[in-house]
């Protein structure tokens, strides 16, 4: 028997807005876009991880009520989610290639701990971090 993770959800705002960021400036791929109704199933992979998603979903019925969505959407816009931890081989690099593709960094490349890493948000407010490791 074969088990593991395979989805992983974030909630944003707005799923096309999440879209564009997702695969216009990460490059990642969709692994998923699927529509019932008003709810949408949008999942993304990145490009080296075939076999794990990253689902951008958006809070709202049938799973939270409006009040709770809306509490929802307020608390990753201020970025109260824990960051998500992408590997990279080169931070500097990654953060240059980012940069000009249009994300918005709010931490610069620093070394710190062993490592050298740095922020960024998506537009939704979820917190990323891309850290080089032994640095």
């Amino acid at each position: 028997m074969s088990e593991g993770i395979q989805v992983v959800g974030l909630y944003v705002r707005d799923q096309d807005e999440a879209y564009e960021f997702y695969i216009g400036k990460l490059g990642f791929r969709v692994h998923t876009d699927q529509r019932n109704g008003g709810y949408r199933w949008l999942t993304v992979q990145h490009p080296e991880q075939p076999l794990f998603q990253l689902g951008l979903f958006r809070p709202q019925a049938p799973i939270h009520d409006a009040a709770t969505a809306r509490a929802l959407n307020e608390l990753v816009a201020k970025g109260a989610m824990p960051p998500l931890v992408m590997a990279v081989d080169d931070c500097r690099a990654a953060y240059q290639r980012l940069r000009a593709r249009g994300v918005e960094f709010t931490q610069e490349p620093i070394a710190r701990f062993g490592n050298i890493d740095a922020n960024f948000r998506d537009p939704s407010g979820n917190g990323w971090k891309i850290i080089e490791a032994g640095a």
